[in-house]
């Protein structure tokens, strides 16, 4: 049998090794893991039966302590062991080498005395004390069922990296038990916060799985969406167990021990707060633990918000895939399909193709149901959906207040003090129900489960699309550009340095560039094929779009000098003036006067190709390319795109 289960981070090892050796020179047995326990496997047999072997666990608390996973599971199972004996103090020691005591979890063990590191000989006396007051080891027990008044949930092996969780909602429902570093003399109800399938509902299953032993009086679930049923089925169960009249806290007055009161999915958002205060614990012996979406209700009860799971644990989850794991951010709900899929037998690199697929989500497919839609069922109100929307457009870069109030503005026209007020309501209704989160410097990140999700659930996809031009028009145009920018486009064959004095002006080139290098002036045209009333109509069609394109850049159409750099305004005026408008003007009225004379017999094109001028028009046609090729070039210097247009010299 062990005195001590000396339980420490692999990375204290150089500092704990004289604690070890002081503590076996003062004439105690101390087991100490030389082996390390893998990530993600819990507590290991090895482990487990060791602890059975001690009297005491002694926990070399380090800040990098609670980072640990296998240091959480060893100190879980003494605490355990000891809040079955009514003291979890009984069972666990703290050696605290930090100045503060904030980074002890759960909050029992921070109100504690700690023995410091830098005096061995009182430190070895007090644990000598300590473990002389103990006759048997520790009693270690699985998870138990035994206190669960309908049904008994089974642990979920998909449940990681949350003991940290664990450990903050134990120390907010039992805070009180600490009053000289919490200050609170009362219980108070805890909330666990966050966006849909993050695992608000895993974690307070888990917790009531592995902390049951703190609640004799029972563990109590309880339906948010459906609590008056909920209730009046635990009202039933109390009476089979032979309660007498006066309803639940009869029931549990009669019990008089604590119980663990949870709500699960509460109605936040539809109901008032004194509304949701209302499903609290029905006795003052109850512990409450709600889990819901918003953050609306702060005075609720203390809130515990859950973020996505880290890395490490991301791709284990993910099926050991870093892109699927990275693609939806450590979101629990997404990595369990998509590790599900992969063990499967999916290949990683189709999932992930898919993921990003238009057509039905692929997460929806691997539920076989719609799991998508609750992720973004709250979004209810204009202001925040358009809001959504811009956050979307710039995904994965944040969004600020200004920003959507620019895009607002642009798109809708109104006043800025408008598009303001809009946007700061629409950002604070979604950081309020858990569908963005704080960045820093009044900067909001979307979540990609939840552009995902919205991606197939807008109800109007087509104001998505406008606000998504007017994002691209409007941000970009603000960006600073004194720092040199380096650009690249789909597509593109080099990446070049932007050379446009203002991003719209770039943004202006590119998108006249992308049109003239495929219509049909650029694009040879074989002897004999195509219509030529068609390359009319494109290119008096560019004429418009590029006309177009300036406005709604504002960058207006100017004739350039022969020297200095070309500018957009001056190939714009090239393009339209010198080149295209010439051709048109001379060929538009011959070939219009020849199609009046088509006979009803004849097809338009039979009609074209019988015209005595056709030739002409197609030499002149082919001419035209290399002006229209050198203006493309010109542009591409501008934009920094090259689309493999060779300019003929």
């Amino acid at each position: 049998m062990w005195d001590v289960f000396l339980s420490y981070s692999r990375g204290d090892v150089e500092r704990v090794r004289p604690l070890a050796r002081a503590l076996r020179d003062g004439g105690l047995e101390v087991f100490t893991d030389e082996t390390g326990v893998e990530s993600f496997a819990g507590i290991s047999a090895t482990i487990r039966r060791e602890l059975g072997r001690s009297k005491a666990l002694l926990a070399f608390y380090s800040t990098g302590y609670p980072e640990r996973e296998a240091c959480q599971w060893e100190l879980t199972t003494a605490y355990l062991s000891g809040l079955g004996e009514g003291d979890p103090r009984r069972r666990v020691m703290v050696v605290n080498p930090e100045r503060t005591a904030d980074h002890i979890q759960p909050v029992e063990l921070r109100d504690a005395r700690h023995a410091a590191p830098d005096d061995l000989p009182a430190l070895v006396a007090d644990v000598r004390a300590h473990v002389a007051r103990l006759d048997d080891p520790m009693t270690i027990a699985e998870p138990g069922v035994r206190h669960w008044l309908l049904g008994t949930p089974q642990p979920r092996p998909d449940f990681l990296g949350r003991l940290c969780e664990l450990w903050q909602v134990h120390s907010a429902l039992h805070a009180h038990a600490a009053p000289l570093v919490t200050g609170r003399a009362a219980a108070h109800a805890v909330q666990i916060r966050g966006m849909a399938g993050i695992g608000k509902t895993l974690l307070a299953q888990e917790y009531a799985l592995r902390f049951e032993a703190a609640y004799p009086g029972g563990v109590c679930w309880v339906d948010g969406a459906a609590y008056e049923d909920s209730v009046q089925a635990y009202e039933a169960s109390s009476r089979a167990l032979g309660a007498g009249p006066g309803g639940l806290f009869a029931h549990f007055d009669a019990i008089g021990e604590p119980f663990l009161w949870i709500v699960d999915d509460a109605p936040a958002d539809r109901l008032p707060a004194r509304d949701i205060a209302a499903m609290s614990a029905p006795h003052p012996l109850g512990h409450t633990l709600f889990t819901l979406r918003s953050r609306a209700y702060d005075t609720l009860g203390t809130p515990v918000d859950l973020g996505p799971l880290d890395a490490p644990h991301a791709r284990v989850l993910a099926g050991g895939d870093e892109a699927l794991a990275d693609a939806v951010d450590g979101h629990p709900l997404a990595l369990g399909l998509l590790g599900r899929a992969v063990r499967a037998g999916h290949h990683p690199g189709a999932l992930y193709d898919r993921l990003h697929a238009r057509g039905r989500s692929l997460l929806d497919a691997l539920a076989d149901e719609d799991v998508t839609g609750s992720v973004v069922r709250d979004v209810d109100t204009a202001d925040a959906a358009d809001v959504l929307r811009c956050a979307a457009a710039l995904h994965p870069l944040p969004l600020t207040t200004d920003d959507a109030a620019h895009v607002l503005a642009a798109a809708d026209g109104v006043p800025r003090i408008v598009a303001r007020r809009r946007a700061a309501g629409g950002i604070r209704e979604l950081r309020a129900r858990s569908l963005l989160t704080p960045a820093a410097d009044d900067r909001w990140s979307l979540h990609p489960v939840t552009q995902h999700a919205w991606h197939h659930h807008d109800p109007a996809p087509a104001r998505t699309e406008a606000l998504r031009h007017a994002a691209l028009r409007t941000l970009c145009g603000r960006r600073d550009t004194r720092d040199p920018v380096t650009l690249a486009f789909p597509g593109t064959r080099r990446e070049a340095p932007m050379a446009a004095p203002s991003e719209s002006e770039r943004m202006a080139a590119y998108d006249i560039q992308v049109e003239l290098v495929t219509r049909i002036g650029v694009q040879e045209l074989a002897p004999g094929t195509g219509s030529l009333r068609e390359a009319l109509t494109s290119l008096k069609s560019l004429i418009d779009f590029t006309r177009a394109t300036l406005h709604t850049y504002s960058v207006s159409l100017e004739r350039g000098s022969e020297t200095g750099a070309p500018t957009v305004q001056n190939l714009a005026y090239a393009l339209i003036n010198e080149t295209i408008r010439p051709f048109t003007s001379a060929w538009h009225p011959r070939l219009a006067a020849y199609e009046a004379r088509c006979p009803a017999d004849v097809a338009p094109l039979d009609h074209e190709a019988a015209w005595p001028q056709a030739d002409a028009m197609r030499a002149e046609l082919a001419a035209l390319r290399e002006p229209l090729v050198r203006i493309a070039a010109g542009l591409g210097g501008i934009s920094g795109a090259d689309f493999g247009v060779a300019a003929t010299g």
